[in-house]
């Protein structure tokens, strides 16, 4: 017994650029290189995204641990300085 699925073929990769379709096992190497430098610079780029989303959420709390802090310790006073001209 035999399957049908087993008699089609997987569908050809395709690349969509700029509205127009590339059959991917078609593309010179010089593309295939380019496209995986882009795959690679878009990971780079949501890798450091991720971190600066990290960094951000930690310098909040960092921010709202120095006033919690604060509280307990006086501010000193301000000289006003009208006659500083």
């Amino acid at each position: 017994m035999t399957d049908s699925n087993q008699n089609t073929n997987p569908p050809k990769p395709v690349l969509k650029f700029e509205d127009k379709s590339y059959d991917m096992n078609t593309l010179p190497d010089n593309v295939k290189e380019v496209l995986k430098a882009l795959q690679v610079a878009d990971t780079q780029v949501k890798m450091h995204q991720d971190t600066l989303n990290v960094l951000g959420i930690g310098r909040k709390a960092l921010g709202m641990q120095l006033k919690q802090q604060l509280n307990d310790v006086t501010p000193i006073e301000e000289d006003n300085k009208e006659d500083s001209n």
